[in-house]
């Protein structure tokens, strides 16, 4: 994207400013504790994000600062979470800075208190800043943190995370970067101004220990060396810098939507005592939870997409609400180093909730001349903590850390209707914790899982009435991908397939459906020896019209059954899975669970003649499987470009790509935190008649299909060489060309 060259500011705010030494002095003589403020180890709260917010009893113009630093610096301190103390600094200054960082480009008109607990209190005389440009600087026994005065919640944490904000986010612009985020941050009207509030307040729901004895440059580091860190802040800075212009291009209403979601799993488990250290392969899948012993109220895997105006600022705001369940092989070593496999199925582990916290995003504008072009769907999202075994010995904890969203949405049949789809891949890395009840409130103990999550969310808009003949009578190009853990000979199996899928006419509310398919599987045996291998299938995948009860009534609002043989009771589970289907029924996608093909993710669309879109580029996402005999390897594709050449993409294609690693040495029971991998590949393009691609280059192979229009395209990948044998599956959405 280019921007034009705006002068820079010629004249900063000259106010004088309080320089809190009185207060700080104040707070020295309270004791080191906080008694009256939210401490997140203390009080792990499902319905709210990592980090504790400490904003009650703020006044709108104020904001509450805490200073954490690593447990060296303060032995004594209280201890908060990812290996931090908190102190009451030695020293507070505000200040206006700039890309440089400088900070003697003017004062800020605030003053400065302790409330009761010791903790400072800042009160803005114009109000809590909203841009990058304002600085809380805290020093303590040497130790200097820098955070932005702008965060959303108000409660502002100087730590290393907020420094590294600072310094690589804010440091990372230059003079027009700069220029071009607070000429918006100036405009009343552009929703982009609320990017740095976001992201100043996200950057502290990220589950990472900071080492006991680290210093302000080793810290720094370490939160650069984890790649999916590093990656969000460098998304978000960029993300800032979309002006005026996108943030006032809504183009969807309010919209809500049946949630398709993978989640898939490589991470290590500190659970068991046999397989302390181990690591763990998971799958979880959207499911319906009955939330009534009657079955008089379910709740349904759901986006909810609403734009509207407010403040005369146009905004769009996404939530979602997602039960799953899990299922788990831990993977470790016995006493004599050979491989060992403990299944742990969905029966073991309570129903789960993967949800984001309510928030704005961005839909980026189409062309003028191109007003056809689907839209991106940009924000920084929350996940929100969870719990489960609260009435049991062991209560478990669930955080996840936040992630960049770059989702696809299809083009509006109309301007008083939204997508029917918003599609989406993204890496988001976690921890489950030993909760201790303590007369209510639940204190963190000792970590029992650290999971890196690779996530499919495929929302299809929902129907009023679906109208199942949308979906009789068909041809679909269909794609899966099945893990399935647990077998005796074959512990773990990631099988990934392409084929075509007939429908035939419907029978009340079902019909008969028979699909033919490739198939790729990478497979491990009990002996711990890997090998992949090909084959094909042809087998009958039924379809039912599934009932939902929304609000007491019974609708068919476009959720699917999928099945062999058992269709099951109207509310029960078939034996393959359930999904659900666009309104016109050009797109399908399903969580399989428990089925043949163990669980996963199968999406299918309509058959096209129409060709791919010419000289496109598109948005790559999604995760890829390796295995070596002494190896665990999970890739997430993030921001990756797939670029086809040639006015009809039959000539060849480009990839490009980073990705997040994380790899399990076996023999060594270690799993490492998420690293960055490049990807670069060439191929030759085969493009058939009926919207089915096959793209082979030296190593890789992606088959798949495109849709209707061209602009979305669902791949698996396989790689069968013998040195590291790799499957996966692919979304690959048009990026609309901003010049």
């Amino acid at each position: 994207m280019k921007f034009k060259l705006v002068p820079v500011l010629v004249a900063t705010l000259l106010v004088t400013a309080c320089n809190g030494d009185s207060a700080i002095d104040g707070a020295k003589k309270i004791p080191n504790r906080f008694g009256n403020v939210v401490n997140a180890l203390d009080d792990f709260s499902p319905g709210s994000t990592g980090d504790s917010s400490n904003a009650r009893g703020l006044k709108p113009n104020e904001v509450r600062v805490t200073m954490e630093v690593p447990a060296n610096v303060a032995p004594q301190a209280e201890a908060t979470r990812r290996n931090l103390k908190i102190v009451v600094p030695d020293r507070v200054a505000v200040y206006q800075t700039d890309y440089t960082l400088r900070e003697d480009l003017g004062t800020v008109a605030y003053t400065s208190t302790t409330d009761d607990d010791g903790n400072i209190i800042l009160t803005f005389e114009n109000g809590v800043p909203v841009g990058p440009d304002v600085v809380i600087e805290a020093s303590y026994q040497g130790v200097t943190f820098k955070a932005l005065a702008a965060d959303s919640d108000r409660d502002v944490k100087v730590n290393p995370f907020s420094h590294y904000l600072v310094e690589q986010g804010l440091g990372g612009y230059d003079a027009i970067d700069f220029q071009t985020v607070m000429n918006c941050v100036d405009n009343s009207r552009c929703l982009n101004r609320y990017v740095w509030g976001t992201v100043a307040d996200q950057v502290h729901d990220f589950e990472i220990d900071i080492a006991s004895n680290a210093s302000v440059a080793s810290a720094l580091a370490s939160l650069n060396a984890r790649a999916d860190f590093k990656a969000y802040v460098e998304a978000m800075a960029a993300y800032a810098l979309l002006g005026q212009g996108t943030s006032d291009s809504i183009r969807a209403s309010s919209a809500d939507y049946n949630s398709v979601f993978l989640g898939l799993e490589l991470g290590q488990t500190f659970r068991e005592p046999s397989a302390f250290g181990a690591g763990q392969w998971g799958v979880r899948t959207a499911q319906e939870e009955q939330l009534t012993d009657a079955g008089s109220a379910y709740l349904y895997p759901a986006l909810t997409l609403t734009s509207f105006e407010a403040f005369n600022i146009n905004v769009t705001s996404l939530a979602t609400d997602i039960p799953y369940d899990r299922q788990a092989l831990i993977h470790g070593v016995d006493g004599t180093g050979g491989q060992t496999f403990f299944s742990r199925s969905s029966d073991v582990w309570e129903r789960n909730s993967h949800s984001s916290a309510p928030g704005a995003a961005t839909l980026t504008p189409p062309l003028q001349e191109q007003q056809i072009d689907p839209a991106r769907l940009l924000a920084g999202r929350s996940l929100y903590q969870s719990i489960t075994g609260r009435d049991s010995s062991r209560i478990n904890g669930w955080t996840r850390n936040p992630y960049h969203l770059d989702a696809f949405t299809s083009v509006p049949a109309d301007d008083s209707s939204g997508p029917d789809r918003v599609l989406a891949s993204y890496f988001s890395a976690g921890k489950a914790i030993a909760l201790e009840d303590n007369a209510g409130k639940l204190k963190r103990q000792d970590t029992l899982e650290n999971h890196y999550l690779s996530v499919f969310e495929l929302h299809l808009q929902r129907s009023d009435a679906f109208d199942f003949s949308a979906v009789a009578d068909s041809s679909y190009n269909v794609i899966y991908l099945a893990p399935r853990f647990g077998d005796v000979i074959d512990p773990v199996v990631f099988e990934t397939g392409h084929g075509t899928w007939d429908t035939g006419p419907s029978d009340g509310e079902q019909l008969t459906a028979t699909v033919d398919l490739n198939h790729f599987q990478l497979a491990r045996a009990a002996s711990g020896l890997v090998r992949a291998e090909t084959g094909s299938q042809n087998n009958t995948w039924n379809l039912a019209n599934r009932l939902s009860r929304v609000s007491q009534d019974d609708k068919h609002i476009g959720r699917l059954s999928l099945f062999e043989t058992r269709r099951g009771t109207t509310f029960g589970p078939p034996d393959m899975g359930q999904g659900a289907a666009t309104p016109d029924g050009s797109l399908m996608a399903f969580n399989l669970n428990n089925s043949y093909l163990g669980d996963g993710l199968v999406v299918a669309a309509k058959t096209t003649t129409a060709p791919l879109a010419t000289n496109a580029r598109y948005r790559v996402q999604g995760a890829i499987v390796a295995m070596t005999n002494d190896s665990n390897t999970l890739y997430q594709i993030n921001n990756g470009v797939l670029e086809l050449d040639g006015g009809d993409g039959t000539n060849g294609a480009s990839f490009t790509a980073d990705s997040f690693r994380i790899q399990h040495e076996i023999p060594e029971n270690a799993v490492s935190t998420p690293e960055s991998q490049q990807w670069d590949a060439t191929f030759t393009v085969n493009q058939a008649q009926d919207g089915n691609i096959t793209l082979t280059g030296t190593e890789l192979t992606l088959h798949g299909f495109y849709t209707g229009t061209g602009d979305q395209i669902f791949l698996t990948l396989q790689n069968a060489a013998e040195a590291q044998p790799q499957t996966g599956l692919l979304i690959a959405t048009l990026i609309p060309d901003q010049d």
